[in-house]
């Protein structure tokens, strides 16, 4: 399969398609230099489409990282053959800085961003930004970060304190989850929706048929698609959810789920 048939299978959009151009880019120059070469931030939705790139490349050697376990926004390191992934150093390509404001601010992650477009960073420069009640993490490509520590002096009205932390220093808060238990007569998306978000199956399919439904960060618009243990559900305006587990059947025959939902 050539560039070509592998951007129209796995790109949904002209914007998607040129996020997924530039990394073949970053990995062909990976196999023609012999050195590790990183995409800028990706999305949860681009992330998932780059793998489904990258599985069509035959899965050449590649690792994501967002500045730590979890991050939602990660940059996709291309390794050469000769670099296995615990060698390679995040600081060579993220860095951290942490921006205190006055606790009465109540500074959000809308405000933060929006600071960080005004000083002219765009979207795939900056990862995570993680938000305390007096300051903020906010995880960046390394060569953003001196932009970040001497011009963003302020989110809103507030006055910043900027400087630059370590990787490890980075502090997420551990996501609020609720458990749910509960049984589907199958494992049908629009059933599984339901039960994850406290709706009718007749909503959930409305909803998914609506388009505002993604499937592990992939928009799907068939309520009838199977999904599996670890699949992640996404409504927007209404929140995530992620079937943890797929258990035995009841007495009723009914498939017992657990599913974490996302609060």
């Amino acid at each position: 399969m050539n560039k070509t048939e592998l951007l129209n299978r796995s790109a949904k959009d002209p914007e998607e398609r040129m996020v997924l151009a530039r990394a073949l880019d970053r990995l062909e120059r990976t196999q023609r230099r012999s050195c590790p070469c990183a995409t800028q931030f990706l999305s949860p939705a681009q992330r998932s489409a780059l793998e489904l790139l990258l599985a069509g490349c035959g899965h050449p050697r590649h690792l994501f990282h967002g500045g730590f376990e979890g991050a939602e926004r990660t940059v996709c390191v291309f390794l050469p053959d000769w670099q296995e992934p615990e060698e390679w150093d995040a600081g060579d390509e993220l860095a951290a800085v942490e921006a205190a404001f006055p606790p009465e601010a109540r500074l959000t992650h809308r405000d933060l961003l929006g600071g960080l477009m005004g000083i002219g960073l765009t979207r795939e420069k900056v990862g995570d930004i993680l938000v305390g009640s007096a300051a903020a993490q906010i995880v960046c490509a390394r060569e953003a970060a001196p932009i970040i520590l001497s011009q963003f002096e302020q989110a809103g009205r507030y006055r910043l304190k900027r400087k630059e932390i370590p990787l490890s220093g980075l502090v997420p808060a551990p996501a609020e989850v609720e458990l749910v238990r509960d049984t589907v007569a199958t494992l049908r998306l629009d059933a599984v929706l339901a039960c994850g978000l406290c709706l009718a199956r007749g909503k959930a399919a409305d909803l998914v048929t609506g388009g505002r439904v993604s499937l592990n960060h992939r928009e799907c618009l068939k309520p009838d698609r199977a999904v599996e243990q670890g699949d992640v559900l996404t409504c927007r305006g209404m929140g995530k959810c992620v079937l943890k587990r797929v258990g035995d059947r009841s007495r009723k025959g009914r498939i017992i789920i657990e599913i974490e939902r996302y609060v």
